[in-house]
């Protein structure tokens, strides 16, 4: 054998051997990933059960996170603003098993009782398949009274926009991220010397009595393909390996 068909081949046994190590690499990535994923659903599916408990007090809200308070039930009381509302685009969820299509999230400013605090409240989904800022209008409007309620919900965080995700539009108040506080600030919730709170709540009770915007009950729908996704990667290892020993009993003919 040639030096220069030694070198190739050797080449080629480290190439493989590179190719099984990633592949492997990746299928136990895989299985880690799965082993969070499952306690993340236990995690979520335990906060969503309990019943709900008072809202943190402002002091303890630095402390808040979304890995611990995330989906936290929480009641409180409070009133909605005047303030002009906001409405994110979706076209589903994957935490609401009763909603489907097209349609948008209502954020509605509230002030906590006794307090100079702004709460941003998702108040449920508006069917909106035209992104219609007047059908929103109208939803919002009846919610509006001045009048201080019980309010039901779970603490949530804002989103971050991906690459690829639309600008809001301002002037139509529609945003396509759940980014409570880009709303604030675009939108002056903060004004007058009020704070905004750093989470926003996902609105469970109490629902209007024309049931639009239309809260409810949160459910954990995290999708588990990681099992799958492993498989995939030690069985692209193993076809690698195979194909190696093809190749070197070839060799060893010659």
């Amino acid at each position: 054998m040639t030096a220069t068909a030694e070198r190739r081949h050797l080449g080629f046994v480290l190439f493989t051997l590179a190719m099984v190590a990633v592949f492997i690499g990746l299928g136990v990535w895989q299985l880690q990933r799965r082993v969070e994923k499952h306690a993340l659903i236990a995690a979520l599916t335990e906060r969503l059960a309990v019943e709900p408990v008072p809202l943190p007090p402002p002091s303890d809200w630095a402390g808040l996170t979304a890995a611990k308070d995330e989906f936290r039930r929480v009641h409180f009381r409070a009133s909605y603003g005047a303030a002009p509302d906001a409405m994110v685009y979706s076209s589903g969820s994957a935490v609401r098993d009763d909603v489907s299509g097209p349609g948008t999230w209502a954020f509605i400013p509230a002030g906590l009782e006794g307090s100079k605090i702004i709460i941003v409240v998702n108040a449920g989904f508006v069917q909106n398949t035209m992104q219609d800022r007047a059908q929103q209008d109208r939803a919002v409007t009846r919610l509006v009274t001045g009048e201080a309620a019980d309010l039901i919900g779970y603490i949530r965080f804002p989103e971050t926009a991906g690459l690829l995700t639309p600008s809001a539009n301002v002037e139509k108040r529609l945003w396509f991220t759940r980014d409570h506080l880009a709303m604030a600030q675009a939108l002056g919730w903060g004004n007058g010397g009020k704070a905004v709170a750093p989470f926003y709540i996902d609105l469970e009770q109490p629902v209007p009595p024309s049931g639009i915007p239309k809260p409810g009950p949160l459910h954990v729908n995290l999708k588990d393909d990681h099992l799958q996704y492993a498989i995939t990667w030690f069985a692209l290892a193993g076809a690698v390996v195979i194909a190696f020993g093809v190749w070197f009993a070839g060799q060893r003919r010659r």
